[in-house]
């Protein structure tokens, strides 16, 4: 395991704007002779963490605490009003069912399309396509329209391109609890193959248990702030003690 970290996240802040009331036009903008009302939301605010190379990481929270947007920042789908993340190599992320796939493309369309959006080659594509294709467990299907899938199918199939484009860093969210456990399995071996090539993978999942046997370690994150950081299974413990402590 390298001394450096494969992702450190410093300051990171991000603001959304909640609208009490819009100017849906210059109209409505013109009659209301003002701008329209809004405030600001701190989905995000002064989070700062490292993640240690080859580990497995995990962060916990309450539905709305903002994990889910710290892990589209760090795939860089959304960008922080402050602060930095910085990640060694290559990133792939498996953050929504089905994401970048086309649903009038078959699902061998969609694993070449979804490749080069997660940057592989059409050539790389080509080399790894059986490997990903037995992995999702949908070759009998691979030709059909990806609309005709199932969301298990949809997430198989996401997973195994996502896993195959061969990342330095892989960002998954709870899209894992669609698969049925054989595919959750199977999940899990990859994972662990993939931590012992010296890989690292940020995760959510609201299943504590899977968070405890697969993760190093953990965040803890609240109303868009780091309550605290450490080994795994005390974060989740303590994490747990709280919420039980409100009920």
């Amino acid at each position: 395991m390298s001394n450096e970290p494969a992702v450190v996240v410093d300051d990171v802040a991000l603001k959304f704007r909640l609208y009490s009331e819009r100017n849906d036009s210059l109209k409505a903008a013109f009659m209301r002779r003002r701008k329209a009302r809004y405030e600001d939301f701190w989905a995000l605010n002064g989070i700062s963490f490292e993640v240690p190379t080859g580990s497995t990481f995990g962060l916990v929270g309450r539905n709305g605490s903002g994990k889910s947007t710290l892990l589209k920042v760090l795939s860089r789908i959304l960008y922080p009003d402050r602060g930095s993340i910085t990640a060694r190599g290559t990133v792939a992320s498996l953050l929504e069912v089905g994401s970048g796939f086309h649903p009038e493309l078959t699902g061998r369309e969609n694993i070449y399309l979804n490749g080069s959006i997660l940057g592989m080659s059409k050539k790389e594509v080509t080399r790894r396509f059986d490997e990903i294709v037995d992995f999702s467990g949908v070759r009998k299907f691979i030709d059909q329209p990806v609309k005709n899938y199932s969301s298990g199918m949809y997430v198989r199939l996401g997973f195994s391109v996502a896993i195959n484009v061969d990342p330095d860093v892989l960002i998954v969210d709870e899209v894992l609890a669609v698969g049925d456990a054989a595919f959750k399995a199977k999940c899990a071996n990859k994972f662990q193959e993939l931590k012992n090539q010296g890989k690292t993978i940020v995760l959510v999942t609201h299943s504590m248990g899977t968070l405890e046997e697969m993760c190093d370690q953990a965040a803890w994150i609240d109303q868009g702030k780091l309550v605290t950081i450490g080994d795994a299974a005390t974060v989740i413990s303590d994490y747990e003690a709280a919420i039980a402590s409100e009920a």
